[in-house]
């Protein structure tokens, strides 16, 4: 069997990795319109978190709480280190607390409830919203983004039954019962027993019309801060009046910087353009750190940046469909979460490509993904 990958991102690379693995499989291509890895990928970043606790939502907690075991697995797999386990602050109001640990304990992750008082004993570098407890996961880390799809590329180069065209844009991606074909903007075109599209924002343009209809494109704007004291402390969310801001940890032995953002800075748009950061957002997460962290110094920010990601219109997350006769799967909507959940996800979307089995992961989109008679079904 002959797979095609279209993308690389973390989905993409990942699910290279699971193809190769999967028996039957003599040769996988992965196709990007960049270098590979793509550093305008939604997944190329400096720092992610990985986390279980979803505050009220029992079943995407237990699928999160996975991922912590299933990074480690990556990283053995590859040979290189980039998940840091630095653990996940997740501050809301103190009677929220008590539930939210019990959610957590309860899908086996280790984790306290800390009050009030010592919240900010413990963390005075934060200025927690009044009556605020949290919960501290140590079950969740920081992954080293860019040093994570460098070595996934890396384990990929050196397998004889992959092949990697980067900078090769994939203008379109059809199916039928005779299997996937890929043409290029450049004219040219290729053939696969199966395809997979994981091109992130891009994949938009690469799948049907009644897919694309269903997705909203986003733009998202983070803010880079240097501050030393903060060096393997964990990620904080629940920041803010809204409790919708959250800084990412600077982990030990990285050169990264604290990464600062809020969901009020992510905001819908119609299309992708360049990834500078208009004044008036960079400026709207400063005056909300400027609450948040005490001593905010406004000359330690030293970027801001924008990245894009799509999200399906009726769930706001990730979307798995098919299409073309079962040749075609795409993971046209990546969410805003897809990072964290990447191993469990690539290795369903290869277990479908490959005709395996899938691996549960606990989310419903992908669990049940969308499947199109044919491509013209608009």
């Amino acid at each position: 069997m002959r797979i095609t990958v279209v993308g690389g991102g973390v989905i993409g690379l990942v699910t290279a990795i699971e193809c190769v693995r999967a028996a039957g499989v003599e040769q996988v291509d992965l196709f990007d319109a960049g270098p590979i890895p793509s550093p305008t990928a939604t997944s190329n970043d400096r720092l992610r978190v990985v986390r279980a606790l979803h505050r009220g939502e029992p079943a995407l907690t237990l699928a999160a709480a996975q991922a912590h075991e299933a990074w480690m697995e990556v990283e053995g797999l590859v040979g290189a280190r980039f998940y840091h386990p630095a653990g996940a602050l997740t501050a809301m109001p103190e009677p929220e607390a008590a539930a939210s640990l019990a959610l957590l304990t309860g899908v086996g992750a280790r984790a306290w409830g800390l009050s009030p008082d010592e919240l900010a004993r413990r963390y005075p570098q934060v200025r927690f919203p009044v009556g605020s407890g949290a919960v501290l996961e140590a079950t969740a880390g920081a992954v080293l983004a860019d040093l994570a799809l460098i070595a996934l590329t890396r384990w990929l180069g050196g397998q004889p039954a992959v092949r990697l065209h980067p900078h090769r844009r994939v203008a379109e991606v059809s199916g039928s019962d005779r299997g996937g074909v890929i043409r290029f903007a450049d004219g040219g075109s290729a053939t696969a027993d199966r395809v997979v599209v994981a091109a992130g924002p891009w994949s938009r343009e690469l799948v049907p019309g009644v897919i694309a209809s269903t997705l909203t494109l986003y733009r998202q704007t983070v803010l880079s801060y240097r501050q030393p004291a903060w060096v393997g402390l964990p990620a904080v969310l629940g920041l803010g009046p809204d409790r919708d801001a959250w800084l990412m940890p600077t982990v030990p032995h990285s050169d990264a910087p604290l990464r600062l953002s809020a969901a009020s800075a992510c905001r819908p748009t119609r299309e992708m353009t360049d990834r500078g950061t208009p004044d008036r957002w960079r400026e709207h997460l400063m005056a909300v750190f400027a609450e948040v962290l005490p001593g905010f110094d406004p000359a330690a920010v030293t970027d801001a940046a924008d990245g894009y990601y799509l999200a399906d219109r009726s769930r706001g997350g990730p979307l798995l469909s098919s299409y073309g006769g079962g040749a075609v799967w795409a993971y046209a909507a990546c969410g805003g979460m897809s990072f964290k959940f990447a191993p469990q996800i690539a290795r369903a979307v290869a277990d479908r490509a490959v005709g395996a089995p899938p691996r549960p992961v606990g989310l419903d989109s992908i669990d049940r993904p969308r499947q199109l008679a044919a491509v013209g079904e608009e």
